[in-house]
């Protein structure tokens, strides 16, 4: 499959503007394809110059990584994990602005990928947004910590990180996951107007401002992809001797 993301550019705007859309028809997991899909369209909107919307299909942002290929325990579950950490990363700290539109559920690898923006447009209405690593039994990744960290308020960070505590787009707003919240059928719409405005900045001091901004996080979470790296490897080992 070679049609799960999407890519449109716009270039009436004083900067273009590409809407990289992720739609696999179901949950749009992050499987290694959709990550693959992904960066290929960061690649374009980098070559093009352009700011960036990531939005998600009809109900859906993301639910995460692939259950199939997690549970598999193989080489793949190792390169999905720590592929989507890296494109975390990515985003965080890509040059141009990068506006989320959450079009419903975000789950687990979906609200790391959402809390990678630089803006986030949710959906309203009966949505999930949640980590929920710990109520499934999953010690949370030391990426996933670090990508909570900088974009949550402290008293939530502990509730999301620790307890799981799920969040509709409301709530999720004073917690730090969302900057607005609107219409289903507005949010891509409205993370392309905002785009529009984001495109009007200077985008060198974008860039610039962002790299000294987010240094220390972004150093902090190469530092937890290293260790998640280190403890995936490690767990792979124990197992391949039992």
């Amino acid at each position: 499959m070679a049609d799960r993301v999407t890519y449109q550019l716009d270039t009436n705007h004083p900067a273009p503007i590409a809407t990289i859309t992720m739609d696999d028809g179901k949950a749009n997991v992050m499987s290694p394809g959709m990550q693959a899909e992904i960066n290929a369209a960061l690649d374009r909107a980098e070559a093009d110059g352009a700011v960036v919307v990531l939005a998600g299909r009809e109900n859906r942002f993301s639910a995460g990584f692939d259950l199939g290929i997690l549970q598999a325990g193989t080489s793949e579950t190792l390169d999905m994990l720590l592929g989507g950490f890296k494109l975390a990363h990515r985003v965080l700290s890509f040059d141009t602005p990068v506006v989320i539109a959450c079009t419903g559920h975000a789950i687990a690898m979906g609200v790391f990928l959402l809390l990678s923006g630089d803006y986030t447009v949710g959906a309203e209405g009966p949505y999930k947004i949640v980590a929920n690593e710990v109520a499934i039994g999953l010690t949370m990744p030391h990426t996933a910590v670090e990508v909570c960290r900088q974009r949550l308020t402290p008293a939530h960070f502990n509730r999301a990180v620790l307890l799981s505590e799920q969040y509709s787009p409301e709530t999720a707003i004073a917690a730090g996951f969302l900057d607005a919240v609107v219409a289903p059928d507005q949010v891509v719409a409205t993370a392309q107007a905002k785009a529009a405005e984001f495109a009007q900045l200077n985008l060198r001091a974008h860039a610039a401002s962002k790299r000294r901004s987010r240094g220390p996080a972004l150093a902090a979470i190469s530092a937890a992809i290293e260790a998640d790296a280190a403890d995936l490897q490690a767990m792979a080992a124990s197992a391949a001797t039992t």
